[in-house]
């Protein structure tokens, strides 16, 4: 299977501080990679070379066969992007929040009535339509901003720490679609997370990020097999000699056992 995304030997420095530090990895199309990482470790300034918003300071990347820095009109056509904070107008409805994207990406009117049905529905939330988005809860806007990105029917979609600040019962929801997504659209997701049960439970791929280098790349059961543990969250802790963060401790699919 051929490399959609193709990074190598990255740099990202910001005044006297390196964010991403000769990082190197490639992303095989159409399977889920993890970015795992505590907060500050780079993987949000990593997302934003890759999506045009930010230039390296050295290195090479490609995305779906462009060069982000000098054909980024090609790169934001092949890729759709989920930010941590959230970019949905409130004030207007879920179908008005997704025709404004097709209209910023040039989706033709018929086509992009089909893909906003299909993917309304896909997420479940056609019948919410016409109802405003600050009437939604968290994990409903989230999936919005997720069928949003896929509008115009990029190759890839990037989700920044998807599921932050949302309930363990939502966050399962959120990747049962997203997982949906990645089988019946045939896209390529790279996500980023801290939390260890989502990247252990979804991803094909994962990478672990720590001050700005990758430390080491493989399945989760690779990396556990190469840690000698039998958990990721344990191969992460053997890896930086540290909990990835206090909250990752507890787990978010242990709590959502412990509620249901």
């Amino acid at each position: 299977m051929e490399n959609i995304i193709e990074v190598k030997n990255l740099v990202k420095d910001f005044k006297d501080v390196r964010a991403v530090d000769n990082v190197t990895f490639n992303v095989r199309q159409g399977e889920i990679f993890a970015f795992l990482g505590p907060n500050g470790a780079g993987k949000t300034t990593t997302i934003k070379m890759l999506t045009t918003l930010l230039r390296p300071t050295s290195g090479e990347i490609k995305v779906n066969g462009f060069n982000p820095v000098t054909e980024q009109d090609d790169t934001r056509h092949s890729f759709g992007i989920v930010f941590q904070d959230p970019s949905l107008d409130e004030d207007l409805t879920a179908k008005e929040n997704m025709e404004i994207h097709g209209v910023m990406y040039g989706v033709p009117n018929k086509l992009l009535n089909e893909r906003t049905r299909q993917l309304l529905e896909l997420v479940e939330l056609w019948e919410k339509r016409n109802t405003q988005v600050k009437d939604f809860s968290g994990g409903m806007k989230r999936r919005l901003e997720i069928a949003r990105g896929l509008l115009h029917h990029p190759k890839i979609i990037f989700l920044d720490e998807p599921t932050l600040g949302l309930d363990p019962q939502t966050r399962n929801h959120i990747w049962n679609y997203i997982h949906d997504l990645n089988e019946k659209e045939g896209i390529t997701v790279f996500f980023s997370t801290h939390y260890m049960e989502e990247a252990e439970r979804v991803a094909d791929e994962v990478a672990i990020i720590d001050h700005g280098k990758i430390i080491i790349q493989g399945t989760a059961k690779e990396l556990e097999e190469k840690t000698k543990t039998n958990s990721l969250e344990d191969a992460f802790l053997a890896l930086t000699g540290k909990a990835i963060r206090e909250e990752g401790k507890e787990g978010w699919a242990a709590k959502f056992r412990g509620r249901n």
